[in-house]
């Protein structure tokens, strides 16, 4: 699952990437120049399995990102930035939020509604363009050939193209499963997630998750979006320093946890993914799925073969097998289950998956 940050010029688009990955050298994606890099899913409950199993290997969930060349009017009416940024299953938009009278905004003010909503409209206006040359395309054979098929996907993307014009995301259409299907492959880019980062000045940090939810309010009502805010400079800064160093910092602040770590894991969760653990005294490992995926095709995360051979899954919660020191002390209770084909892996579930 791919996530690509984008933002205006000077927003510290480039900076968080930096952070959130450790990644500088630059990458081909599509036709674009840009930088594609991997950030661990922050995740506790690892370290207190490690601790009952003392495994020499910790795995954690990841989250893969790619940095795009900042967006101005003109790379969004290049075909090549578009099409590149098609390839993200989300977008990770970084609004700047901080003032400067060292590093000036762009626009000439700082304006995160107006700059949100003016990337919006150019997503939108993007899309517009698929849908009216598929829809030329598609009368073109449908005066050839009749075929059901062609005809809802015709009648699916007038009901595009009006919400398009509308100034209406594409995301926030509800569509059913088959539908869905029908227009995946166009990857319309006002379609996908869209995680709204806030970058906040250092003098805002204290109130960092008061901000938060306050641009949750502004910007609620937009399905299949979420907001996170950081700091930037004080990522950089939490960057350098010890673990223990970190902390205090944070203290000092008021934070309980990097903003980076929220913002992986709005990610995460805004791509609809979620964990499943497996424990044992080789590795400790945190494994991706999708929300609401049933047992066998949380097996097939692990080898493909343990989906196709599928027999049953030994479930229990993580913080169970936690507090009775292992698999041991659960044997007997009803804490420890067999669950068949048809179950549905839960957050934090640790699984042992009994295979032909």
């Amino acid at each position: 699952m791919k996530t690509a940050i984008i933002g205006l010029p000077m927003v510290g688009k480039s900076s968080l990437f930096t952070i959130l990955t450790g990644v500088h050298e630059s990458a081909r994606v599509g036709s674009q120049e840009t930088r594609v890099g991997v950030a661990k899913v922050p995740d506790p409950r690892l370290y207190e399995l490690a601790e009952i199993f003392q495994p020499p290997k910790i795995t954690h969930a990841t989250v893969e990102y790619l940095d795009f060349p900042s967006i101005s009017k003109e790379a969004l009416r290049e075909a090549g930035y578009l099409s590149s940024m098609r390839v993200a299953d989300a977008l990770a938009h970084v609004l700047r939020v901080f003032d400067s009278d060292v590093v000036p905004h762009e626009k000439g003010s700082v304006d995160p509604i107006r700059d949100a909503e003016d990337v919006d409209i150019e997503l939108i206006l993007s899309d517009l363009v698929v849908v009216e040359k598929r829809m030329e395309r598609l009368e073109k054979d449908r005066k050839k050939i009749k075929n059901p098929e062609f005809d809802r996907e015709f009648e699916l993307l007038v009901q595009c193209k009006a919400a398009l014009e509308d100034n209406k995301a594409l995301r926030a259409l509800e569509l059913s499963p088959d539908d869905e299907k029908r227009i995946r492959g166009f990857q319309f880019l006002s379609r996908k997630p869209m995680l709204y980062v806030l970058n906040l000045g250092e003098e805002d940090a204290p109130k960092l998750r008061q901000i938060e939810e306050e641009w949750r309010g502004k910007l609620s009502g937009r399905p299949k979006t979420g907001v996170s805010a950081v700091c930037g400079k004080i990522e950089a800064e939490l960057a350098e320093v010890s673990a223990e160093e970190a902390r205090e910092y944070m203290a000092s602040y008021g934070l309980a946890e990097p903003g980076l770590d929220r913002l992986i894991k709005s990610t995460y969760h805004l791509l609809g993914l979620m964990s499943f653990l497996t424990a044992g005294d080789t590795e400790v490992r945190a494994w991706t799925v999708e929300q609401g995926s049933a047992a066998p095709k949380a097996a097939g995360a692990i080898h493909s073969d343990f989906e196709k051979k599928f027999i049953r899954a030994e479930v229990v919660n993580w913080k169970q097998l936690v507090d009775h020191k292992g698999y041991a002390g659960l044997r007997g209770t009803p804490l420890l289950r067999l669950e068949g084909k048809e179950y549905i892996v839960q957050e934090g579930d640790v699984l042992v998956i009994r295979h032909g």
